[in-house]
This record gives C-alpha cells, structure tokens and sequence, in this order.
C-alpha cells in the first residue's frame, strides 16, 4: 500500500507561480531576483497557513538554481535536484519556538561563515522569529545588519508587533494576505480533479470558508472531507465532518423569519441545538448571514467571498428581503450578542431574538423590537379604524390621535422625536355596519370622548432601533396612496414657555427619574431641549420619549410637531440623582477621595 501524503505537503507550491493568493509577493520578489536585487534579510509575516515558509523555500531554491528560467528554478540542476530531496547544504532552516536562547543565535553565526558548497548563496530561514529571547534579539543584531556576502536571512512569523524594532529596520518586510475565498476554492477544485475527487461548490465554498485565509488549513480540511464522504462530496455530509452549520440552515431560517413564522423557527432552532451547536455559534452564522444577504443587494456584491451556484442563492433570496428587515435584524442579533454571556438562561435569550425578528417580518405586528421597553403612539395602520356611529347630519367635533414620528439620528448626538397631531377623517361610517338610509334627526351622533393618550395605550408597539422606527412612520404615513403631512403649531415656543411650571410639576410627581433631565429644560420653537449628566439617563429618556413629549403637549395645549433634543453635559445638577449610576456619578464630583475610599472599603469587606 503506498504511503499515504496528506495534501498540505503533497500540493506544496514548488514555484512562484503556483503560489495561491500572494501575487503582490512573487511578482516583488521575482523582479529582485531578474535584476539581481537581492537583499540580505527578509521578513515574511503574515497569518497561518498563507505560504510564508513556503515562499522562502521558492526564493532560496531560484537564487541557487544554476540553469534559471526567468526567476524560476529549473528543477534539473545539482542545486534544485539537492533542494528537492531535502539534503541541501545551502539552505538553513531554524525553529525559534525551540532554539529562542542566545547560544542558538551563537551557533547560527558560526554557520553563517561557512561558504556554500554549491550555489551563490546560504540561506538561513528562521521561522517563528518572535519568539527570539529579548538577549536572543540582541546578539543577532550586528550579524542581521552586515552578514558575509554570501549569506541571506529570511525571517518567518505571524505576529510582527512582537519584533523589537531594531530588527524591523533591518528587513525588508513582506505582508502576507489572507487567501480569499474564490483563491482557495479554485485551489480545491484543482486538487479535487488531480484526486479524481467529484466536489460541488458548495462543499468547496464550505471549507474555504471555514479555514479562514488559511490555505494550509483547508487542505486539511480537505482531507478529512474526502476521508469521510470518499470520492464524492456531499455538502451535508461535509458540513457534518466540519461540524459547522450548512447555508442552507441559514437560509431556510430567513425564510421563516421573514415570513414571521416564529413557532416553526423555534422548532428549527431546538434541532440546531440538538446537533450539539451553541446559541453563539448560531447567532453569529445568522448575523453573517444577514450581513451578506444586505450586502448582495446592491453593487457591493463583490465583498461576499462566495461562489457559483451559492453566490447566486444569495442574489436570489437579497431580492426577496426588505432592507429594513435586514437592518433590524442584524441590529438585534448584535445586540443580543452582547448579553449572551451574561445572560441566565441563553437559549430563552436566542429564541426571544428569532421571535423579535419574526414580529419584524409582520407588519402588522411591531411588537417585541426595541432594546427599551418603551411604548410609543404610533396608530397601528392594520388595525381597523375607530367606529363612529353617524346618526345626524350635525357636525361633531372628531377626536384628535398623536402619531409620534422620528427622524433619523446618524449619531449619539441629541436626538430629534416629532410628536404631531393628526386630526382623524370626517364621518367615517363603519364598513361593518349596514348604512341606513333614512338617519332619525332627533339622535345625537354617538362618538367616545377617548384623551389620545389612552388611545395611545391602546395602541402600542415597540421598534428596534432609530432607523427602523423612520422606516416604519415613513412607509405608514401614506393610506390608500394619500399622504399625511405633519403640522407645526406656531405658537408652540409661547405655549410651551407659559406651561413650563405646570410641565416641571408634573414631570416631578409622574415621572421622579427624570427630574435632573428637567432641571435645564428650554424651548426654542417646536423644540423641547434636555440635558441629561448620564448617557445611561439619556438612554432611558429615549425609551420614554414618546409618551413624555405626549404629556408635554397635552399640558402646553400644543396641537403640532414636538421636537426632543437630549444632550449629555459635564454640568452641575442641583437636583438629586435618582438612578444609581446618577448617584455613583455625582458622589465621584463630591467626594475627593471616592476611589480610595471605595478601594479601601472593598478591602474590609473582602477581608
């Protein structure tokens, strides 16, 4: 039985044009060698896996190569035949994971005297150079500046930060890249036809992708693959060797999300568990997922490192999905990120997530999408319309419903909330109701006298971020095709000017965690100005703002558009603060000595 090779070694690149994704490299360094520009150190870094040892194997074996073609070796020659069945005197590789102290460095000085039996040049390659003793680094030095004519050094490492910079100056440095996807799967494919290996795209689009710029890795992967499914691979059957989530789970999720089918991705999502798959390993596919389905929207397709057949699954189901529902839900998977490794139970917290991104794929249903448990008065265009019974020519005054509307905020600067009236048509008659064709004169029209804010109450639902509340007001502000135009009342600066005691009054006794916010209240316009000591306090004013501009309009009599501004500033509340990061915030301005005094004091109680 012959031995088997794995194919990390076996398809080695053994010249620079076989070489996968460093073409900015070999085109560097085979000009050097035509015009006979070498320089007498290198410093290949870079990640795993992305041919620096290998690259420095191709540039030792040319420059010694004695019948060069171009700037390649010639493969035929007492130098490259030696290279080849490594037992080569010219070229000089040294581990510095193992051999970092200052005698190794000692030893490799002795052997850089040595002249070369054959060839121009001894090469000494040192791989993982950062890990050199600092002392190490040191006596290297004068040798790395000014070696003997014939000698060359290549360094190799992935973590060039930790290199002193004495030796950076001395190098010509050389950035690897992270092979690209389509790089390493046209890599595969030609593997895969040498081994009489039949793989789809999806296979190899999986395993490059899992490897992650590493082409060293996904030949591995690559083996395992075909140890596992033979001479054909199956995209399931890769998936289930790599132990990662196919796309097809990804897609079928954004199907049911988007449809708002909840219950049957919660049933989708226990099976992803039952695979043996963590919620942040599936969360984290998901976002990606969202990621590249906005991104193949539009001319950005190209930064989606996929290709074939998926690439085109991907345009497909882009053109089926609203960006809005894309925003919204990589805005929640992100923000669900965050808390999940602190998070009690993070099965409850990944399904809540799937079910506040299926309510966004409703709509009719707005529910269960905002980080602040805040409810605004926004109407609900779905729902039916208010039933007013006409039974009398005589004009009725109609109740007034405030629609709060928002407009984009690209910053965490203050936040402009419009909050407008909008009087409700005349006369509605009730399509339910069958219409009456003589109305009796002596009775009056029967209309509920309802205060906008408990029809706001009535109608409540909750959004997930500033972006996807304009969204929605902006799609919802057009009914059957007429749209809604939001009024200013001009007196507002004069009527919220004379309301500003009633409003401090009653923002004192209904809402007493915001007393410092009012504490700096001014008008300027329809504009209602804040300014908060906290960000945490203005976090929480921006989750209560809508009914808070509500009540400031029901005081002030204003019947218009209310703007909200809400600025953090390093200024002096008078008033007492209310929350604890409020108070912890105010007892570090007074107390001179707070960190002492919360060190030493931390100390006695552990103690």
């Amino acid at each position: 039985m012959e031995k088997f090779i794995v194919s990390a070694r076996k398809y080695r690149p053994a010249t620079f044009a076989s070489v996968v994704g460093q073409t900015h490299i070999t085109s560097t360094l085979k000009n050097a060698i035509e015009r006979g520009q070498l320089a007498h150190a290198y410093l290949f870094c870079g990640p795993r896996g992305v041919g620096k040892t290998t690259c420095a194997r191709i540039f030792a074996k040319a420059i010694n190569c004695m019948h060069p073609v171009g700037a390649e070796a010639c493969d035929k020659c007492d130098s490259c035949l030696s290279f080849n069945e490594n037992r080569s005197l010219n070229i000089h590789e040294l581990d510095a994971a193992s051999n970092n102290s200052v005698e190794d460095i000692r030893n490799l000085i002795e052997q850089v005297r040595v002249l070369p039996q054959v060839g121009q040049y001894s090469v000494f390659i040192i791989d993982e150079v950062h890990m050199l003793s600092s002392a190490a680094f040191n006596a290297f030095l004068k040798t790395l500046e000014e070696p003997p004519k014939h000698a060359i050094f290549i360094l190799a490492t992935t973590e060039k930060h930790k290199i002193i910079p004495t030796i950076l100056s001395r190098c010509q440095i050389y950035d690897f890249n992270r092979i690209r996807v389509e790089d390493a799967v046209g890599y595969l494919r030609y593997i895969a036809q040498n081994e009489g290996v039949e793989a789809d795209d999806e296979s190899l689009n999986l395993i490059a992708q899992k490897a992650d710029g590493g082409m060293r890795d996904a030949l591995s992967m690559f083996d395992k693959a075909v140890s596992f499914c033979g001479t054909k691979l199956e995209y399931q059957a890769v998936a289930a060797t790599l132990n990662v989530l196919d796309y097809d789970t990804y897609f079928r999720f954004t199907e049911l999300l988007y449809g708002g089918d909840y219950v049957n991705a919660l049933l989708e999502y226990d099976a992803v568990l039952s695979k043996g798959f963590s919620g942040q390993i599936f969360m984290n596919g998901l976002n990606q997922h969202f990621r590249d389905l906005l991104v193949a929207k539009g001319p950005a397709i190209s930064l989606i490192e996929y290709t074939g057949s998926l690439l085109e699954k991907y345009r497909q189901q882009a053109a089926t999905c609203e960006s809005a529902f894309l925003f919204g839900a990589i805005s929640l998977l992100t923000e669900a990120d965050s808390k999940l490794r602190t998070a009690a139970s993070q099965r409850l917290l990944v399904e809540l997530t799937l079910m506040k991104i299926a309510a966004l794929g409703q709509k009719k249903n707005l529910d269960l999408t905002a980080p602040f448990e805040a409810k605004y008065s926004l109407p609900d265009l779905e729902a039916p319309k208010p039933q007013v019974a006409v039974a009398a020519p005589k004009p009725v005054a109609e109740p007034k419903i405030e629609q709060a509307t928002v407009a984009p905020a690209p910053n965490p600067q203050p936040i402009p909330v419009q909050v407008s009236t909008v009087e409700a048509p005349e006369q509605e008659q009730v399509a339910s109701q069958p219409q009456q064709a003589q109305p009796q004169p002596q009775v009056q029209p029967q209309v509920q006298d309802v205060q906008p804010n408990k029809v706001v109450r009535e109608r409540t639902s909750v959004l997930g971020s500033l972006s996807s509340l304009f969204d929605k007001v902006t799609n919802e502000a057009e009914v059957d095709g007429k749209s809604t135009k939001v009024a200013i009342d001009p007196e507002s600066e004069s009527k919220l000017s004379q309301a500003k005691e009633d409003i401090l009054l009653s923002m004192q006794k209904e809402r007493p965690r915001f007393v410092s916010a009012f504490e700096h209240l001014d008008f300027e316009g329809n504009k209602v100005k804040l300014a908060v000591p906290s960000e945490a306090l203005r976090d929480e004013l921006i989750g209560q703002r809508y009914d808070i501009l509500t009540r400031i309009a029901e005081i002030a009599g204003v019947r218009g558009a209310l703007d909200m501004f809400i600025e953090v500033k390093d200024i002096d509340f008078k008033l007492k603060p209310v929350k604890i990061e409020d108070k912890e915030l105010h007892m570090r301005k007074v107390v001179k000595d707070y960190d002492y005094l919360q060190t030493t004091f931390d100390t006695i109680a552990e103690g």
